[in-house]
């Protein structure tokens, strides 16, 4: 049997379209910043509905290089009550070569 967020994540599958939905589903974390990025407002809201906000923080806080352009990045602080001003929102995940 398959729950809700099991559906989701199998639905929205279709925003890493790189990769096959199975491949897809072995990144939740990704799938689920990939949805806060694009997705469009009804799957937003049913991201928010079917895992709450926690799994949508752990997308913002361990985001990679890539995964927000800078207004999804503003949107979703200032939407998970992760800030009240932009002093609050930390700067977007950048790649570090060495």
């Amino acid at each position: 049997m398959v729950n809700a967020q099991q559906q989701a994540l199998r639905d929205f599958t279709k925003y890493i379209w790189w990769k096959t939905p199975d491949d897809a589903l072995q990144y939740e974390r990704r799938l689920i910043a990939q949805v806060m990025n694009l997705g469009d407002w009804e799957d937003a809201r049913r991201l928010e509905t079917t895992f709450g906000p926690e799994k949508l923080v752990d997308a913002l806080k361990n985001a990679e290089a890539g995964w927000f352009t800078p207004r999804m990045w503003n949107f979703w602080h200032y939407r998970l009550g992760l800030a009240e001003s932009e002093d609050d929102i930390p700067t977007l995940p950048t790649r570090k070569f060495q």
